[in-house]
């Protein structure tokens, strides 16, 4: 999520007995496979974001999103209840309500935000201890194969993805925020990777 990072409140992650877990990558890396294979191998689970966008046919209020209009999240926005937010068009905002995050990571649980590099950085800014991991293609062929093979977009979009993925790589590497890289050559590999990297920071 790319949006204007708010100012840091003081890290209420210190002395946790759970863990806030950042998972990101760019588009066709595999990286929501991976997060709910660590959601599921770990007993953990996901933040509900908050969104002006209207419901899908499908979406559940509380599960899928918290839907509220734009006056109630400019307010939430501005209060500093939300640890990283975006408008990503005019009208349409999303956020990552703070305090579901500080509870469930006070109370011993592991939260997962599968967010962009932008909401990463939000994040570290106000819950330095979160552990950050970014998920790698092998390298650029690769990742532009994947892209393809998903069938869903036409040549011109697949090029737009490409070079959006290029860039959040870079930026990955240059923010210095994320913790780990993983690298996914093999799916299965990637996993066990993850899952492990997690459960060794939840046993420190």
């Amino acid at each position: 999520m790319v949006g204007s990072a708010q100012t840091p409140s003081p890290d209420s992650s210190n002395n946790q007995s759970g863990l806030l877990l950042i998972i990101s990558g760019p588009s066709g890396v595999g990286k929501t496979t991976i997060t709910h294979k660590v959601k599921d191998a770990t007993n953990g689970r996901f933040s509900v974001s908050m969104t002006t966008r209207a419901p899908a046919a499908g979406d559940r209020e509380g599960e899928d999103y918290h839907f509220v209009d734009q006056m109630t999240f400019n307010k939430t926005r501005d209060a500093g209840e939300l640890l990283e937010w975006a408008e990503v068009y005019p009208g349409c905002s999303y956020g990552t309500p703070r305090q579901p995050v500080e509870q469930a990571v006070a109370s011993g649980e592991l939260m997962i935000l599968e967010i962009d590099v932008e909401g990463a950085i939000q994040v570290k800014k106000q819950m330095e201890h979160a552990y950050a991991m970014f998920v790698l293609p092998p390298n650029e062929n690769v990742l532009l194969e994947r892209l393809r093979a998903r069938a869903r977009d036409d040549e011109a979009a697949i090029a737009r993805r490409f070079a959006k993925a290029k860039a959040e790589i870079n930026k990955a590497w240059d923010c210095g925020i994320y913790d780990d890289f993983i690298v996914n050559r093999d799916l299965n590999r990637a996993v066990d990777e993850a899952v492990a990297l997690v459960q060794t920071r939840l046993s420190a």
